[in-house]
């Protein structure tokens, strides 16, 4: 049986002190296909839409950043424009760190540069704070040091501008370092169904720390920004035939199992699948299911 939309249904986690339905949105898609690539822009009141109705569907939670923008549209604007004013529950977290020039060429910033990006957001959005800003680690990074650009952020935050950090595209050891210089309230990373071990221990990490693990790239998995990578598994299409739903709503289901602090940002332009996203947050897969699920997929000659 389809479960009905409602963000509350899985229950709520804390970002700090803020709370917030484990159903969120992903604000990437609204400009277009993606920012990676040149896809064709949405309508800009369909995207609008869309944003409004994931409020009315129980999400208090947004992820967004500055750089998601296509050549007509921006997604932190669409967002002030659907949403301020904001909502007092309504939670909004971007990131910082990567950035596009107006090209749309790619840049990362250096320490210096990151208070720009901040108040970059803050202009789009309209806000005199940041709820949560993620610092985005870059691939190149993944085995050096974030302490120098975290430490920015931390003064950020001490002066007022950003109330709450997080990391995203992270390592374990990169949680730790943060976790020295100042709170952390979330860890950011890729992580769906076929997930490697070292995923699978930085969200039980989180989970022992008390921190939320947000999974980007749920339903997508290894299509990762182009989409959902053609042809689900057996495993999975027997389980959303078992419940009458969609592929996607199974990974987004199983991905929420996994545990209380497990979050997630499913992003979409198109109103009858933000409902399916949110409607997975009240589907329950069973013990067999899950380890079904879990288990690797045979290989195929």
């Amino acid at each position: 049986m389809n479960p009905q939309p409602n963000a509350a249904a899985p229950e709520t986690w804390q970002l700090g002190d803020l709370t917030v339905n484990r159903v969120g949105f992903g604000a990437m898609r609204l400009t277009g296909t993606s920012p990676f690539d040149s896809g064709v822009p949405r309508d800009r009141e369909t995207s609008i839409g869309v944003l409004r109705r994931a409020v009315e569907l129980g999400v208090n939670h947004i992820d967004t950043a500055a750089f998601y923008f296509s050549a007509t549209r921006s997604a932190n604007e669409l967002i002030n424009r659907a949403l301020a004013p904001y909502p007092e529950d309504l939670v909004i977290t971007t990131k910082v760190w990567p950035g596009r020039d107006s090209s749309g060429a790619w840049w990362w910033a250096t320490p210096k540069q990151l208070r720009g990006q901040v108040e970059e957001n803050l202009r789009q959005l309209g806000r005199d704070h940041l709820d949560v800003v993620n610092l985005r680690v870059p691939p190149k990074n993944r085995s050096g040091s974030i302490g120098e650009h975290f430490g920015v952020l931390a003064e950020l935050r001490e002066a007022g501008l950003i109330r709450h950090l997080g990391i995203s595209n992270a390592t374990s050891d990169h949680l730790a370092e943060a976790r020295a210089i100042a709170p952390v309230v979330c860890v950011q990373n890729p992580y769906g169904i076929g997930a490697s071990s070292e995923d699978g221990a930085l969200l039980r990490r989180c989970g022992e720390l008390g921190l939320a693990f947000v999974p980007f790239f749920a339903i997508a998995g290894r299509g990762r920004e182009a989409g959902p990578a053609a042809g689900d598994s057996e495993a999975v299409t027997a389980v959303a035939r078992t419940h009458g739903v969609s592929a996607a709503q199974v990974r987004l289901a199983w991905t929420l199992q996994q545990g209380p602090h497990v979050l997630a940002i499913p992003g979409t332009g198109d109103l009858d699948h933000l409902a399916q996203n949110v409607a997975a947050g009240a589907l329950r897969l069973s013990e067999d299911e899950m380890l079904r699920l879990s288990s690797p997929s045979p290989v195929r000659a």
